[in-house]
């Protein structure tokens, strides 16, 4: 079966419109996804690229854009949602490890969920531990191995591999050597790792 990679992080959010549909959305095209959590805030500090605080217009747009969006995918949604995320990397520490153990997409798609959904920030209470528990997970144990230092150091690896992909941004896909961004581009994604370029079959 042919398989993209999801990159993503709990913070970014046109990611929104990715997780809430990409697992139903590709198991329908036979493509597998493989969820890849990291910290886009570091890569983004890095590149000098703080695309809407401090600025209410483009802020405003994105609100508005996300909002046309969801309608068209069918996602309830309620924004603004909260933003930016006080904790953004412990909410991406959870998913690294959720990821490692099994629970990982279902963990990111309840925080979201909440996110979006409840208006509760991913990554804080009350939405983290009610994440957890949805996904079926114990909310003390979690929290005390993802806010560990081990889990600092694995997220540190998961951002690091982002990074040598060339991932500047989130949702990022890739496949067959190709990276394509945006929530926008994920049926280009799926069309490269079906047929190795953006043609649709019959066409």
């Amino acid at each position: 079966m042919p398989a993209l990679d999801f990159w993503y992080s709990i913070g970014s959010t046109y990611s929104y419109l990715t997780v809430m549909r990409i697992a139903e959305h590709c198991a329908a095209q036979g493509v597998d996804v493989v969820w890849r959590p990291f910290n886009v805030r570091e890569i983004m500090i890095e590149q000098n690229n703080i695309p809407f605080a401090g600025k209410p217009v483009k802020s405003a747009y994105m609100w508005r854009d996300i909002e046309r969006r969801a309608a068209l995918y069918d996602l309830p949604v309620r924004v603004p949602a909260p933003y930016p995320l006080d904790n953004l990397p412990l909410a991406n520490q959870v998913a690294v490890l959720g990821m490692a153990e099994g629970w990982g997409a279902a963990y990111t798609v309840e925080t979201y969920r909440r996110w979006f959904q409840d208006g509760a920030p991913a990554g804080s209470e009350p939405n983290l531990s009610a994440s957890l528990r949805a996904a079926g997970q114990d909310p003390e144990r979690v929290i005390a191995e993802a806010d560990s230092e081990a889990g600092v150091a694995q997220l540190a690896e998961a951002t690091a591999a982002a990074r040598q992909t060339g991932v500047f941004g989130a949702p990022t896909f890739v496949t067959g050597g190709e990276l394509f961004w945006g929530d926008d581009r994920l049926d280009d994604a799926i069309a490269w790792a079906q047929h190795g370029s953006l043609r649709r079959r019959g066409r």
